[in-house]
């Protein structure tokens, strides 16, 4: 017997009814046929393969609320996508899940967000005849931009669950545990994010939101873990008073953080800047590098400039717009 079998025979004995099992020829399907590992289960690959592939390290530099900040503690997508995969995992621990399909949805929900964060996210849905949406973009780049166009190759619960890791309901309950633990990841740390900005005042904070949930970062998120693993496997949620709370904390950050002029006052640039490298590329298609022109070739240049111009990460947008638009001064 492999490494891998034993670990499929674990997952049988110690898992409950209602995870996705590694054995689950539906959920392991793959595109392509791939040999076996001994050592590793198929959603443990799945896992390897967005941990090492160029999309995920990208992140590190690209913006999640705060275009660029200038200090090492603010949040970047990559520290954001560790914080989902973290929570994900502890909350498909205490409920008896798959926690290998949890991290490896986790790790892969974000490879798609554009640079500048949602606002990059907007400007290439309002330019792109074929619309963006950074939840679908991640599943495309997983299956047809990383590896010079052949993909990852990830099983398609996997796939699923980065598809639907936004606002629609997952096929597996794995999927539907990174779905709240995003929102739950990104409202807390958003909040201590803010409150070291200058923009939020802690004492701004729903007074009932805190004395429901907590008044720090650890508590809150300590409460709505405990409520979704108290809510139980079949209906994957919050608590409904715990639910009550957290979407009145979110409509508040949506109202008082993430449109607050502090935070969007360098949005107007980066969406000029997003718009005049997409002009300029569709001009100039035979410019972009190699393997988007063959995603040209197969599609068209509208879908080539988008795949290209959203795997970029912040600051190599910014040192690409200088070197096309910016004037060099004589050495």
């Amino acid at each position: 017997m492999t490494v891998r079998e034993k670990l499929e025979n674990a997952e049988n004995y110690f898992l409950n009814e209602y995870a996705c099992k590694s054995t689950d020829e539906k959920a392991i399907h793959r595109d392509k046929e791939d040999d076996k590992c001994p050592y590793r289960t198929e959603f443990q690959r799945d896992r390897d393969r967005i941990l090492h592939c160029p999309s995920f390290r990208r992140l590190k530099r690209k913006t999640q609320v705060f275009l660029s900040p200038v200090g090492d503690h603010y949040r970047t997508r990559l520290t954001h996508t560790l914080e989902v995969a973290q929570i994900a995992r502890t909350m498909a621990r205490g409920m008896g899940l798959n926690e290998d399909l949890t991290e490896a949805i986790a790790l892969g929900h974000d490879l798609g967000h554009s640079p500048f964060g949602h606002c990059g996210e907007r400007v290439l849905n309002e330019i792109c005849p074929h619309g963006f949406r950074h939840y679908l973009q991640s599943v495309r780049v997983v299956e047809h931009i990383e590896k010079g166009g052949e993909g990852l190759n990830l099983t398609h619960a996997v796939r699923d669950g980065i598809k639907c890791h936004t606002n629609m309901i997952a096929e597996t309950k794995e999927g539907n545990i990174v779905r709240l633990a995003d929102t739950i990841a990104y409202i807390n740390h958003d909040i201590e994010d803010s409150i070291h900005a200058g923009i939020l005042d802690p004492l701004e904070l729903p007074e009932d939101c805190v004395e429901m949930l907590g008044d720090t970062k650890t508590k809150r998120i300590t409460c709505l873990i405990a409520s979704v693993i108290g809510h139980g496997c079949e209906n994957i949620d919050f608590e409904p008073d715990i639910r009550i709370a957290h979407d009145k904390l979110k409509r508040f950050m949506f109202e008082h953080v993430y449109t607050n002029p502090a935070a969007v006052q360098e949005e107007g640039k980066a969406e000029r800047l997003v718009k005049k490298l997409y002009a300029y590329f569709i001009e100039n298609s035979k410019l972009l590098p190699e393997e988007y022109r063959n995603i040209m070739l197969k599609t068209d240049a509208d879908r080539a400039v988008c795949d290209y111009i959203s795997g970029m990460s912040d600051g190599y947008a910014v040192d690409l717009y200088t070197e096309l638009f910016v004037p060099k001064f004589w050495k």
